[in-house]
């Protein structure tokens, strides 16, 4: 769910402005899944440009603080929201930790990185969500470590049917600055595709896994 649809359309126009979001319906990427896709989302790259890592900070902090209070801790999920998520850490004065995919086979072989007290109110901070797998793996792995989680925030969701239905069923609220459609949307209105593309676009998400060029 995207809260604020101000807040959604500017970090749209933020994420366009960088390429973190690169669109390209006409030659389409491959994802690790083996999917084909006319989008690529790399919010990872915001980290590079003050200005909108200060902007990124400060929304996330704030629907954190508006949705939950100050939770116990933050955590990010690895590796794509770790750095994101030290600096809502910071900005909110709390602890943070972060979440491996699974546990290091090596060293004290820890999955969750960090100091986690017992039954503490977590809240997740992801860059991207896609079929939301990774995030709910590290929220399972947060809840055995006795954390109680209060909620997810994100940077951008592609929206899919699937991740829907894997935070339903895991009970997760995800909350997000941006979403699918404000970005599609965003990109037409400033050139940045054409109504072709648009459809395009919004074809590819009813049905990603099976989507072709």
């Amino acid at each position: 769910m995207v809260l604020d649809k101000d807040t959604a359309k500017k970090t749209a126009e933020l994420l366009l402005q960088i390429n973190a979001i690169k669109l390209n319906p006409e030659n389409p990427f491959t994802w690790a899944s083996g999917w084909k896709s006319p989008i690529y989302c790399d919010n990872r790259v915001l980290l590079s440009y003050p200005a909108i890592r200060t902007y990124i900070r400060e929304e996330i902090a704030k629907q954190v603080e508006s949705l939950y209070g100050k939770p116990d801790v933050i955590a990010g999920v690895a590796t794509g929201a770790i750095g994101i998520g030290i600096l809502v850490a910071q900005a909110m004065g709390l602890p943070f930790i972060y979440v491996r995919p699974e546990a290091k086979t090596h060293g004290r072989q820890n999955q969750i990185e960090g100091h986690l007290g017992a039954n503490q109110n977590v809240v997740v901070i992801e860059d991207l969500i896609s079929t939301g797998k990774s995030s709910l793996n590290a929220v399972d792995a947060l809840k055995e470590a006795g954390a109680t989680i209060k909620g997810m925030v994100a940077v951008f969701t592609y929206g899919f049917d699937v991740a829907t239905t894997n935070f339903k069923d895991k009970n997760v609220v995800l909350h997000t600055l941006c979403d699918y459609e404000q970005l599609a949307q965003l990109a037409l209105e400033t050139n940045y595709i054409k109504d072709e593309q648009l459809n395009t676009l919004l074809e590819w998400r009813k049905s990603p896994s099976t989507w072709k060029q």
